[in-house]
């Protein structure tokens, strides 16, 4: 029988044999040992292959000696002896630096739907990713800037109307989304170099960073691509459209954005939790932190769990399609017809003819009419949305019952997270109805975008509290567990 404070140990063999062995501990082991094939020489060369802080060799009739650092100090003191070895566990303030640099992603994907609302994203006719982040200091360099504008289709067919004053404001929208990002870009690559250099990052996140970097500097690339397609006049001609960005760019953009803001947020979380559960051992003197702690360990490790993994991440990928089927609709201002709910007009669904419209097509054999009309004919967009918005509603509240019967399984701390994804969903229901409804204004519209990254933000965290501990990060805790149990004895 187990004392409180080294019952986690009965699983781990490494710990039962050094204890047998070093005959420092009073503990009956017997059982366990008889249970488990593990020979001397493994023993020898695990601990030959591994850097620790302290000694595993007992004496008979008096105490081994440990040192007395804390946990940080050996997690510094292994990476001096070793410099040229990435650490097991990030450092905590690389999480916190990237739960810093998800907020600023979040915050540019708000600013450039209002960007888009306002109508401002094609008021700067070029791409200058230096020298453009200098606006125009004068009237003369505001009057230049204006003559492109002018050049443009957009001011040719819609805003030959407006005057320079008006001007200035979507200029200055379009231009702050266009800093705010490149300000997003400093402050993630500096910093990156910095913790790179002083070996922060451990082997996963490093290369984890260095695939963000690339989607971050493509994502300013799909931008202009973007904007780009408001401005060509013969794909606008291609197209019949009015001069508008082109609705499968916008989403890609978009897409883009939401993908780096979850891909960050991951990789924060991640370490967080890592970092967390470090500091519970630190403090392992109260034998109920070590109790949770274990009792977390064997949930998230338990194949009882895979299903509820499964179900959680496939709700993440279900909120994410019916976010960017918001992009298709945001694109063709599908959000402008049928502002009413449930019903479209006077039924549920239109008639086949208008869903499938031969207007749509550009093909004398109609042979693009179905692909076309899903994502080209703004009734079928919206139609689209609206299905996939009560799906994902209608599945995370039923995952919810589901989860709810299944508390036994699922850590305490991930349970409660649920609660928040609830929330955010009713909030996000509650807002999409209302933007429609009330004609796409732009605080509910610029709201509506921003919940829907706030949901995918829980879901996410969701998935994250289920998500079972690395090898490497276990083997490393086992191995601080123990130094903790021979310093105690």
């Amino acid at each position: 029988m187990l004392c409180k404070t080294r019952f986690f140990f009965t699983q781990n063999s490494l710990v039962l044999n050094t204890l047998h062995r070093s005959k420092v501990s009073r503990l009956s082991i017997a059982p366990i040992l008889k249970s488990r094939s593990f020979t001397f020489s493994r023993f020898l060369n695990n601990i030959r292959s591994s850097t620790r802080s302290y000694t595993t060799v007992g004496t008979t009739g008096a105490a081994s000696t440990f040192p007395k650092a804390s946990i940080s100090d050996a997690l510094k003191a292994s990476v001096k002896q070793n410099p040229k070895v990435d650490p097991v566990i990030s450092d905590k303030s690389v999480g916190y630096w990237l739960i810093g640099t998800s907020g600023l992603v979040f915050s540019i994907v708000v600013v450039g739907g209002l960007t888009r609302l306002t109508e401002s994203g094609l008021s700067i006719t070029e791409w200058k990713p230096v020298t453009g982040t200098i606006p125009p200091l004068n009237e003369v360099e505001w009057e230049e800037e204006f003559n492109k504008y002018k050049e443009s289709p957009e001011f040719k067919q819609l805003n030959s109307h407006i005057t320079l004053d008006e001007f200035k404001f979507i200029f200055s929208m379009e231009w702050g989304h266009r800093l705010l990002g490149r300000t997003i870009g400093m402050l993630f690559i500096l910093p990156a170099l910095y913790f790179w250099k002083t070996r922060k990052f451990s082997s996963h996140v490093k290369w984890k960073v260095v695939g963000l970097t690339a989607l971050l500097g493509l994502q300013g690339a799909i931008g202009w691509w973007m904007v780009k397609s408001g401005l060509d006049e013969e794909g606008l001609a291609e197209r019949n459209s009015k001069p508008t960005v082109s609705q499968y760019r916008l989403t890609t953009h978009l897409g883009a954005a939401f993908l780096l803001y979850l891909g960050v947020l991951w990789t924060a979380f991640e370490i967080l939790n890592e970092n967390k559960w470090l500091k519970q051992i630190k403090t392992s003197s109260d034998s109920s932190v070590i109790n949770n702690l274990n009792t977390v360990f064997e949930k998230l490790n338990s194949p009882a769990l895979k299903r509820v993994k499964l179900y959680a991440g496939a709700l993440l990928a279900l909120t994410f399609i019916t976010a960017m089927s918001g992009g298709m609709v945001a694109g063709l201002d599908a959000g402008l017809i049928y502002n009413t709910f449930p019903l479209m007009g006077e039924d549920y669904i239109p008639s086949k003819n208008e869903l499938f419209s031969p207007i749509f097509s550009r093909k004398d054999d109609h042979s693009d009419l179905w692909w076309r009309n899903l994502l080209e004919n703004p009734t079928t967009v919206q139609l689209i949305h609206r299905i996939l918005a009560t799906t994902t509603f209608t599945a995370l509240t039923v995952f919810h019952l589901y989860a709810n019967r299944r508390k036994a399984i699922i850590p305490r701390h991930a349970a409660k997270m649920f609660h928040a994804v609830m929330g955010f969903l009713t909030l996000q229901v509650t807002l999409g109805i209302s933007t429609l409804i009330y004609l796409v204004p732009i605080p509910l519209a610029a709201a509506h975008q921003a919940g829907a990254l706030a949901l995918l933000t829980t879901v996410l965290a969701y998935c994250s509290r289920l998500k079972k501990p690395r090898p490497e990060t276990m083997h490393y805790i086992n191995k601080l567990m123990k130094d903790q149990l021979m310093k105690q004895k």
